[in-house]
């Protein structure tokens, strides 16, 4: 039996487009939200789930580091899909024939330039997939949609024009997530570890987590912040390193911040990707 990997949005969005490219051999399931993808792979409906964590223009993916921690599944690998944006129209249409275009405003805000050069004008759609999906059951040959060619060609639309956004190094980096962990060393690039911790409340707690990474020579790629609970003393810390928990360097540099925190918590040990570079 086909095993299948969940996702936010509709069939055609870029998450579906890093389903295809990452595991290219399951079968992707669209949900309507990021916590009904997460239940879909706890409870045993997906194998897997395809979860964006940020974006190279836009930062990270709101809510996404709180959802993490409470989702009950562990990191497995990470993926990195380049976001190209293509003009999509009825099948016969030529850009000259398009006088409005529908997407997400994020990538409506990405193709300004393009836009205005061809003097289209900019429909808000709910998501890139959605929007491709509604010019295709609208019908007019006016009204174009912005999202990707897998998009296009689930939804039957023509391609009038690739790559058109202003920005061209636009990548949006996904977690792929399972309910049981794997601590196995894989992968020709090295390994990557995402945990979260609490600091302490005692003076530089902070500072003096952070020191065991530095003096044990570990590279700590990404460190954010974020609230919990909505209060404004309580911040947990999301943090990415190059290394394998069982590594000396980053067992020992661990250690040392498992002394000054009050949770410490390691959410996958996953292959590190080339494209990081």
């Amino acid at each position: 039996m086909t095993q299948t990997i969940a996702f936010q949005g509709e069939l055609g969005a870029y998450s579906h487009q890093a389903c295809r490219e990452a595991r290219p051999e399951m079968e992707a399931m669209p949900c309507r939200t990021f916590e009904d993808a997460i239940e879909a792979c706890r409870s045993g409906g997906a194998a897997l789930a395809m979860l964006p964590v940020e974006n190279s223009t836009y930062g990270r993916v709101a809510d996404m580091h709180s959802l993490l921690p409470q989702s009950g599944l562990n990191i497995v690998d990470e993926a990195f899909v380049r976001v190209h944006i293509n003009l999509l129209g009825l099948p016969g249409t030529q850009i000259s024939d398009i006088s409005q275009a529908k997407s997400h405003t994020v990538l409506l805000g990405q193709c300004r330039q393009f836009l205005t050069e061809h003097g289209i004008a900019r429909l808000t759609g709910a998501d890139t997939a959605g929007s491709a999906r509604e010019v295709a059951e609208l019908g007019d040959p006016a009204t174009a949609a912005l999202a990707s060619e897998l998009a296009g060609e689930i939804y039957g639309l023509d391609v009038l024009a690739r790559h058109i956004e202003d920005q061209g190094n636009n990548t949006t980096r996904f977690l792929i997530m399972s309910r049981e962990a794997d601590m196995t060393r894989r992968g020709d690039h090295g390994m990557i570890t995402t945990f979260i911790f609490q600091v302490r409340n005692i003076p530089a707690a902070l500072y003096k987590a952070m020191g065991g990474f530095a003096t044990n020579g570990v590279n700590m790629t990404k460190l954010e912040s974020y609230m919990v609970g909505g209060s404004f003393t309580a911040t947990q810390f999301y943090a990415d390193i190059e290394g394998h928990p069982d590594d000396p360097a980053v067992k020992r540099a661990l250690e040392e911040l498992d002394y000054f925190t009050d949770m410490l918590e390691i959410l996958g040990t996953y292959p590190r990707d080339p494209r990081r570079d």
